[in-house]
């Protein structure tokens, strides 16, 4: 992989800059700081490269996912509770052409009922839910080995 195929972008939606002091019994005491030096060091042994991005707004959150199509092979994204509702990033979502995949810390299926509906998933590449910060690191897996089957695929075809 070269260039813009390396690059994946990491978004985190609204109140995921309180993680380790938020309902630490939900969502562990691990900081979104840390979460990111994590995601850092796996993108580093893929060899790949990872920008994250943190809102509590929709409308930063939907710009900056308009903005990524041009730069970057791929996206995650835990839109916290825009996932129940937001039909503008759902739609955003579905208009770029990226594989992107949705995360969540907690499960969101073994939590309150409104939490269990994700507007955004049926746009998706793929979901991981529950698994802590281990969803943020299986999502970056999954999209690094989504473009190489990709790049495998288009030089067979050639």
């Amino acid at each position: 992989m070269t260039g813009k195929e390396k690059k994946f972008l990491v978004l985190h939606g609204p109140n995921l800059n309180l993680l380790g002091s938020r309902e630490p019994d939900v969502y562990g005491s691990l900081t979104l700081e840390e979460l990111n030096q994590m995601l850092q060091q796996e993108a580093k042994k893929l060899h790949v490269v990872v920008d994250c991005f943190q809102s509590n707004c929709e409308g930063e959150l939907i710009n900056t996912i308009q903005a990524a199509a041009g730069c970057y092979a791929g996206l995650i994204i835990n839109a916290a509770a825009l996932t129940h509702y937001s039909i503008a990033l759902r739609d955003t979502l579905a208009a770029i052409n990226l594989p992107v995949i949705e995360v969540h810390l907690s499960n969101i299926y073994a939590r309150e009922e409104f939490r269990q509906h994700s507007v955004i998933a049926p746009v998706v590449l793929g979901q991981i839910s529950g698994l802590g910060k281990e969803s943020y690191l299986l999502a970056l897996r999954a999209l690094t080995l989504q473009k190489k089957r990709e790049r495998k695929q288009e030089a067979e075809e050639r």
